[in-house]
């Protein structure tokens, strides 16, 4: 996604999204996207103009039991450069595994080029319109076994809480669209202004693990306690060398009682999960700091210059200086 035209942090002009709402939508879903968006910015300039629409002018009914009416009909998509597609209960996408010829023609309004996005179960409606074809995608893991049988092309992962595959972008359910959102201001705006909006929304800015952990399943019956104690220890000593072992003797458990219980409880292997936090780290000192680049490497546990720009390769695209040109704050701006 970084460095696409018209996505970054340096558009004078606030971007533009625009959310298409389908009848039968998801109310909380239709919420999210203006309440993220809305509240990134950067001193006192919004960085989104976020718009909502419906296929036609006629009021949307909510699957939650009431009808919303919107300011804008779907000629609001003509001019959109993120489209935003929420959950949706429509029957066509979600049980023909067909667009209804009044939600095909609302898409084809959406000019070439626009990220499109879905939270939840309108990831029914992108894989309906093809999009979805041979790439990775999530929805949420209750319709996992649906969505496969109406859309075997795609290739859906039900563990993830959200897949960014570039130019579409896809996430698990409900909650799930929150983190898509602040991970998509994070991607285009740097750390610092998707935090600030998490605060303001008064959500958690990264969540850990992926959608595995919220399913239903019984855990096993062993006595031991939480891991959330030697995650927070792990978190203050990235730099120190770190492995499931030492996690586990912080834990005072062994390393395969120590693995199950973490993946239990993230969604993640431990190896997994210190990786992300590391990388996590190394982009915030690129962001907020001068450090030289093996310096940052060194404080974030990744080791050497050469690792760090392999991680971060592979986490995002792109070097380590080019990430720091991108997002790092004007010269003269507090640090």
């Amino acid at each position: 996604m970084s460095g696409a035209p018209g996505w970054g942090e340096r558009n004078v002009e606030p971007h533009r999204v625009v959310v298409l709402a389908i009848d039968e939508v998801v109310g909380y879903d239709l919420s999210v996207p203006p309440q993220i968006f809305g509240a990134a910015r950067r001193g006192d300039r919004d960085l989104y103009d976020v718009r909502i629409c419906g296929v036609d002018r006629r009021p949307v009914r909510v699957e939650s039991g009431y009808t919303a009416v919107l300011d804008h009909g779907p000629e609001a998509l003509e001019d959109a450069q993120t489209v935003i597609v929420p959950g949706t209960r429509a029957r066509g996408p979600r049980v023909a595994g067909a667009l209804t010829p009044d939600i095909a023609r609302a898409l084809a309004r959406i000019p070439a080029g626009a990220r499109i996005m879905s939270i939840c179960t309108g990831a029914f409606v992108l894989a309906a319109a093809g999009l979805l074809d041979g790439r990775r995608a999530a929805t949420h893991w209750a319709h996992v076994a649906a969505f496969r049988r109406l859309y075997p092309r795609v290739e859906l992962d039900e563990d993830v809480l959200f897949v960014d595959d570039g130019d579409v972008l896809t996430s698990a359910g409900l909650g799930a669209g929150v983190d898509l959102c602040l991970h998509v201001v994070r991607s285009d705006h740097g750390t610092a202004v998707s935090n600030l909006a998490a605060r303001s929304c008064v959500v958690p800015p990264w969540r850990e693990g992926g959608q595995s952990q919220f399913i239903e399943r019984p855990l096993p019956e062993t006595g031991e306690g939480s891991t959330a104690a030697t995650r927070d220890w792990a978190v203050r000593h990235l730099a120190d060398p770190l492995d499931v072992a030492t996690l586990a003797g912080h834990a005072s458990m062994s390393v395969r009682t120590f693995s199950r219980r973490f993946r239990a409880e993230t969604g993640l292997p431990p190896g997994t999960w210190l990786i992300q936090q590391r990388i996590s780290y190394a982009r915030r000192l690129l962001e907020t700091t001068s450090l030289p680049v093996d310096r940052v490497a060194v404080e974030s546990g990744l080791g050497s210059a050469a690792s760090l720009r392999a991680h971060l390769n592979a986490a995002i695209g792109v070097s380590p200086l080019a990430y720091r040109r991108t997002f790092a704050p004007p010269a003269g701006a507090p640090r």
